[in-house]
């Protein structure tokens, strides 16, 4: 469960898209809430550079004022907050902070003072995703919404299972959210068709049995997830699909379903470690319109070094 939540602002408008998320994940998970301020060293609160030590310590005084004022704005709807302001660079230290301070989960909006852009996430976004090894909830601050703190209650959560442990780790968190937001809970399963790469068209044969593994697949499928429900001890529906494309089909089940919460866990079955995020969770980061809470399930040491972090550590001192 998440015990710790860290919430780095900027003071855009654009950022604070994540409070009302705030409070509905502190409400319903007890969880204590930091608040985190990083002003870039030499540059004001606007971005303009600073070159006077007195002009410096006046940045940071409004940040600390800033950074009170959303935390009034929290309290009055029952959520208290830890305040943390720090300098230097955005992504680095808000990672930093996150590992020594044993934050379970990062709130991160997924465009602040930089302002909105054809990409899905802001580049200092994507860097914290890409190296924190926390689990994070991603609010599209592109979409439309209320942005009053404590005026979002889930009503509809899409958890993507593929019959792993992985994909169950989300499982607590999700039952959870649940309750606390009295929504419907939905569990989703995409059976994939058989793959035939062939010059050919498939005969009857190939066809009937790819048939018959898909619905195998299916039976097999349906019994777990009814099992899975039943443990719960928790009123949910669950949607069994067959598609050519696993992906496509979880994104398309989110629009028809109008869920407003997508709960999925980094890698699912395969756990290959060499990435942090398995295929599903890449997609839904890139290409998802939905607040999305990812939950990480392998450690920083499980995770392989990508080659660009490795030279950068053979490199340093030289």
């Amino acid at each position: 469960m998440f015990e710790h939540i860290l919430v780095p602002l900027d003071g855009s408008s654009l950022a604070e898209c994540v409070l009302p998320h705030v409070v509905a994940f502190a409400s319903a998970l007890q969880s204590d809430v930091t608040l985190l301020r990083v002003l870039a060293r030499g540059k004001g609160a606007q971005g303009v550079p600073i070159v006077d030590p007195v002009d410096w310590h006046i940045a940071e005084a409004q940040s600390a004022s800033y950074l009170e004022e959303v935390a009034r704005r929290l309290g009055a709807s029952g959520v208290e907050t830890n305040r943390v302001a720090l300098d230097g660079a955005a992504a680095e230290r808000v990672i930093e902070y996150a590992d020594q301070q044993d934050v379970d989960l990062i709130v991160l909006s997924s465009h602040g003072r930089s302002g909105l852009s054809g990409w899905n996430v802001s580049s200092i976004v994507q860097k914290i995703i890409l190296r924190a090894y926390q689990s994070v909830l991603i609010v599209r601050a592109y979409v439309p919404t209320e942005r009053e703190a404590g005026s979002v209650r889930y009503q509809r959560l899409l958890v993507p299972l593929d019959g792993s442990q992985r994909a169950e780790c989300v499982m607590p968190i999700a039952v959870a959210l649940a309750r606390g937001h009295d929504a419907e809970l939905l569990l989703a399963h995409v059976v994939r068709r058989p793959e035939m790469p062939r010059r050919t068209s498939p005969t009857e044969e190939d066809i009937h049995l790819a048939d018959r593994l898909v619905e195998r697949n299916r039976e097999e499928v349906s019994a777990y997830l009814q099992d899975l429900i039943a443990q719960l001890r928790l009123d949910a529906d669950f949607h069994l699909l067959v598609s050519d494309d696993v992906v496509v089909a979880l994104h398309e089940l989110v629009e028809s379903q109008h869920v407003d919460l997508v709960i999925l866990s980094a890698h699912g079955y395969s756990g290959y470690p060499r990435w942090p995020y398995g295929s599903v969770a890449t997609s839904f980061i890139g290409y998802g319109s939905t607040p999305l809470l990812i939950v990480q399930d392998l450690a920083r040491e499980d995770v392989e070094p990508s080659q660009a972090e490795l030279a950068v550590k053979e490199r340093k001192g030289h």
